[in-house]
């Protein structure tokens, strides 16, 4: 089986490295062009790019792959090489350019993704993080044929897997990551035993998962302590749930709820409590919510307590920008 793949994160570098494990032949390898990042903004190639390199694989890094769009070279000389690497089918995860209809159609067997939820639920670029940030109990990988919809192809594997309790993005991308790499890997060894039948998606079910904005991360203490408990869970490790203390932006890593304290009469955002074990805070319904790891704006990622010691605050001080 001869493939192309097409990814640039973390989550679809495991993918491609599986499929290499394997011994599949990978002929050519799409990705997104280097990016500027961390606190020099220098280029820096994508996980993908930099396995693609470790092996020696064939490259190529359009910035789009629409024939009649904005770069018509780059999509032209994209079509070009994937026409010339002759493919059988080529694999899809995270990649983060649409792929237009030529694409689709040009490997013999078409285009699989890898998809990192039970579909049809969660169609869209954000499944991790609105799966946790729904109180979801499971989620999983879906293998799809692609088709032109959005996420809405025939499906040839499904693999369901738990949310733990205090699972966050970070730690469920990891355990999604590495399910979809073994997945896209039994995919291949089922469709060469002839055994891979593919399913319609159910028209029940449908939801969409938008992609994940730094607006959204701002708390909203009026929610109850539940519901901010899977925010910040679900926006772990980005964008991050953010608040603001005495006109200091804060980042909450960690929060638990806290059934002991509630909130009785207080105005949201109420710091009830202050002390080693945590910030406990008003929230809707009568709820609190206990901060346990915090974040100030230029500074480290602390406990509570030793984040206290350098930022007090009291019972009877506000959070999100409101005043005692």
């Amino acid at each position: 089986m001869r493939l192309a793949f097409a990814g640039t994160p973390e989550f679809a570098q495991q993918a491609l490295q599986a499929l290499l494990d394997a011994g599949l032949e990978v002929a050519l390898v799409l990705t997104q062009p280097d990016r500027p990042a961390g606190r020099g903004m220098q280029l820096q190639a994508s996980p993908v790019k930099q396995c693609a390199l470790r092996h020696g694989l064939a490259l190529a890094q359009p910035r789009s792959l629409r024939l009649d769009g904005r770069y018509p070279e780059d999509a032209a000389q994209a079509r070009a090489a994937l026409l010339q690497a002759d493919v059988d089918a080529m694999v899809v995860a995270a990649y983060g350019l649409i792929l237009p209809q030529w694409v689709l159609d040009a490997p013999r067997l078409g285009c699989l993704n890898i998809h990192a939820s039970l579909l049809p639920r969660w169609r869209g670029a954000a499944p991790i993080h609105r799966a946790i940030e729904a109180g979801d109990a499971e989620t999983g990988v879906t293998i799809m044929q692609m088709d032109a919809g959005l996420d809405t192809g025939p499906m040839l594997l499904r693999e369901a897997l738990p949310i733990a309790p205090r699972e966050t993005t970070g730690s469920l991308h990891d355990k999604l990551a590495r399910l979809g790499g073994e997945l896209i890997v039994r995919s291949f060894k089922e469709l060469a035993e002839g055994g891979l039948q593919p399913t319609p998606q159910p028209d029940d079910g449908v939801s969409y998962a938008h992609k994940v904005s730094k607006a959204e991360s701002l708390i909203d203490w009026s929610r109850p302590a539940a519901a901010i408990e899977r925010q910040v869970r679900a926006f772990n490790p980005f964008p991050v749930a953010q608040t603001e203390h005495g006109g200091t932006a804060l980042k909450v890593w960690d929060c638990e709820i806290d059934s002991c304290l509630r909130n009785s009469g207080g105005r949201y955002g109420h710091i009830l409590l202050a002390n080693e074990a945590g910030i406990r805070v008003a929230c809707g319904e009568g709820t609190a919510l206990r901060l346990t790891a915090l974040q100030r704006a230029g500074g480290k990622r602390l406990a509570a307590a030793e984040f206290l010691r350098g930022h007090p605050m009291a019972a009877g001080d506000m959070l999100g920008g409101q005043r005692a």
